[in-house]
């Protein structure tokens, strides 16, 4: 049996100066986590650059990365070799695709011998246009689709590239409609787990019809004066109460 075909991906994202590369503004931070048929396989890419100019004040508060911490690190075209060989052939995911991508092409503008561009080498997925189409009017920051399909990012007190490129892989699986999974790439299900998972869902067909438990007439009696009571409380637009007199 021919070998299934590997689908490569890599999460990505980036953290700046500040908000526009039309003030020049530079990368500071580059993180990845690779995918592949949808399950994270460990292999990731991450620097922090010395861009070589200020950082705005509103960009620390979001990120907390200091001049002086960057003082010793590689400039971009240091690392843009290693940076281009890890993201070639994979479609890339990132979340507001046309700041990163944007930025990045700016770095890359500055190599006198470097042509690519990021479209050269990647095809590129982007999030939050995703989302938007999934959850119209509705907030799709990441933090807002990490509290939409539970995903802890609890220790995100602050962006990190890195780290916000591994709560995106686990959003990206979420709202795609797979299984988040940490498992590595080379590990398979095993004839048992899929034995016990054919077994559940004969036992779940074979399950009857579910109880329903009516409100007793003190139950609904007590409902129907906390609706007044609501209704009172809003000067008259509990529409709760408004759909029990139409019953």
């Amino acid at each position: 049996m021919a070998e299934q075909q590997k689908k490569r991906q890599v999460v990505l994202d980036t953290e700046t100066t500040g908000l526009s590369t039309a003030d020049d503004h530079r990368i500071i931070e580059i993180g990845c986590v690779e995918l592949i048929n949808r399950r994270l396989t460990g292999e990731t890419f991450h620097q922090y650059i010395n861009p070589e100019r200020e950082i705005d004040a509103g960009a620390m508060e979001v990120h907390g990365i200091t001049p002086e911490f960057l003082a010793d690190k590689p400039k971009f075209t240091d690392v843009v070799a290693d940076f281009m060989r890890f993201i070639e052939g994979a479609e890339l995911i990132i979340h507001n695709a046309a700041f990163d991508v944007g930025f990045l092409n700016h770095e890359l503008a500055k190599i006198k011998l470097e042509e690519r561009r990021i479209k050269d080498v990647s095809t590129i997925l982007d999030t939050l246009k995703l989302a938007r189409d999934k959850h119209p009017g509705q907030k799709n920051s990441l933090d807002a689709l990490c509290r939409r399909y539970d995903i802890d990012n609890s220790n995100r007190e602050l962006h990190g590239a890195l780290l916000d490129s591994e709560i995106l892989a686990d959003v990206y699986l979420a709202m795609t409609g797979g299984q988040v999974s940490l498992s590595l790439v080379n590990e398979e299900y095993s004839t048992d787990t899929q034995n016990n998972a054919a077994s559940a869902n004969k036992k779940q067909k074979k399950r009857g019809p579910l109880r329903v438990i009516k409100a007793s007439h003190e139950e609904l009696v007590a409902h129907e004066e906390n609706l007044k009571r609501l209704d009172k409380a809003s000067d008259g637009h509990c529409v709760w109460l408004k759909n029990s007199d139409q019953t």
